[in-house]
Parts: structure tokens; sequence; C-alpha cells
């Protein structure tokens, strides 16, 4: 069944609960054992951040990247050409389902995961990992957008109460401050963790393609690649049907779009002096490795 044939009637909002350490909701570990089990191939390449830091976007570029603007672009959404691994939702295809039947080699798969619940078979298969981090003050603002029309996450309530919990770490897949740090960490031992920056990717899309490149091993003409960086810019991306989620039942675009700004530095419209006081406090005390540097602004 399609996603828009899928959940027309919206069940109730679902509970955050602790699973294995991490705050989750039953739509990404239903499927838990089936996912753990997944048989990765070692040309797999695994998309993964944090929610809310450019997953779209960059699975958006290495499909292009790999497959071109073809019609399969034109007629098959993001979602089914980059299945989102844990997802689970009655009556539509599992993320896992979806992964193993695709079509394309490379298979492209994203998940949310932190580092620790990503399958074992993609570090024995030796797979290539593309991991994009995004500062945490946009994530924050951008994810409680997202939270406000995603009605397979907890009700988000208001901006302030909001603000706390992501400090806390109450959020779905947990801290950022634990998500960014874990695969950083993992980096220094798997060398095949391509950890990216959103902030790099707004500034200079260009560059960052040619370093995409670099790392997959794809030789890309000059021209190729700009036509993947105007394919990918967020106008064109936010517009697209295949691209922008808007068949989805499940996110409400009325209550806010799922692609909004894509913008750096939008927390300066949200956060309120004495917020941004006690986020820097706490997150000076959250961030210890001196070498993963964020930007706020470009």
């Amino acid at each position: 069944m399609s996603f828009d044939q899928g959940m027309m009637e919206s069940p109730p909002r679902p509970e955050l609960f602790d699973f294995h350490g991490v705050p989750m909701v039953h739509y990404f570990t239903d499927n838990w054992e089936n996912v753990q089990n997944f048989q990765a191939r070692p040309d797999d390449i695994l998309i993964a951040t944090y929610p809310k830091a450019g997953t779209t976007w960059v699975s958006y570029i290495l499909d292009l990247l790999y497959f071109g603007q073809t019609e399969r672009q034109r007629s098959v959404p993001i979602f089914e050409r980059v299945p989102f691994l844990e997802m689970l939702i009655p009556s539509l295809n599992s993320g896992k389902d979806l992964a193993d039947n695709l079509p394309t080699s490379p298979r492209l798969i994203k998940t949310h995961f932190p580092v620790q619940f990503v399958p074992k078979s993609f570090w024995e298969q030796n797979c290539r990992v593309v991991y994009v981090a995004r500062n945490a003050k946009d994530n924050l603002v951008s994810y409680f957008h997202f939270d406000r029309m995603n009605m397979i996450h907890p009700e988000p309530g208001d901006w302030r109460n909001y603000f706390h919990r992501f400090m806390e770490g109450k959020m779905v897949w947990g801290s950022w401050y634990d998500h960014v740090n874990g695969w950083w960490t993992k980096k220094q031992t798997y060398p095949k963790i391509h950890y990216m920056f959103y902030e790099d990717l707004s500034e200079d899309t260009g560059r960052e393609i040619d370093k995409l490149c670099s790392f997959l091993g794809l030789s890309r003409s000059d021209e190729e690649k700009k036509r993947v960086a105007g394919g990918s810019h967020f106008d064109n991306m936010k517009k697209d049907n295949m691209a922008n989620y808007s068949m989805i039942p499940v996110l409400d675009s009325r209550i806010s779009p799922f692609m909004r700004k894509g913008k750096v530095g939008d927390w300066k419209n949200h956060f309120t002096v004495s917020q941004n006081e006690q986020f820097d406090e706490d997150y000076k005390k959250k961030m210890k490795d001196v070498r993963l540097k964020f930007r706020t602004e470009i």
C-alpha cells in the first residue's frame, strides 16, 4: 500500500519511552529485531543524521550523483528511493522491506539511529556512511517545527518547554549531544565515515559535493556536479512533490511545511537573549571534544 492510501485516520500521538537508554517512540522500535538483522551489502551507503539535520538534502544529492535526473526521480518519492531503515508504520511498507527490495546499486539507506543502534552488518560489510550534523540551535528550531506537524512524534508543547526538553535530550532518538558526539567518536576508529556539516553544505554546496565524490570514489564532470548542486537547491526541492514529503499523511504541512526554511541562523528568530545564554552555558558542559566545532551562522 502506498503512503497516500495509508493512514488517513491519525491515531493519537505516541509517547516517548526509554529504549536501551535512548528516548524513542514505538514506530521506530517495533521492527527492532528485523532491523538489527538487516543484511547490508558492501556497496550500500548509509546516510545517518540526527533528525532535521539535512537528511533529505544529502539523500537527494547522493541519489542525483549516482543515478542522475531519471524517470525514477520524477515518479518515485525520495522516501522510497532512500528508505528510512527503522520506520514501521502500520499499513505502509516498512523501511527495512523497502531497503531489502531496492532495485538500485548502490542502495542508499537512511537512518536516524544513534551510532550504537546501527545494525552490525553495516560495520561487518565495511559500508560507507555519510553522517550529516547541524548546529544545535538551528537543529532545535527545525525539530520543533517538525514535531508540530509530525503525527508520529509526541506533541511538542510550547516553545519554552520544548527548548528545555531538547537540552535534556528528551527527544525522539535522544540527545543531540550524544548523537553528534557518538558518531564523531566512531569516525576516529572507522575511516569509512564522511562527517559533514549542514552549515558547510549551505555555504558552498559545490565544494561539499566535490568532497562527497572524493569520499565515494566517484568521478563526475564539473557539468554533472553543477547539475546536482542546482537540482538539490532548497527552493527546487521544496517545490518537488517527490522530495518534499507532501504525500505523507502523517506529516501535516498545513501546520508547518516539511521543508520550511533550510537556513543557517534561523534560531535567532526563536531564542530569547536569556535562552541563548542558558543554551551556551549548557552547551559548554556537554560538548567536550574541542575538535568537533559547529557554526551557528555563516
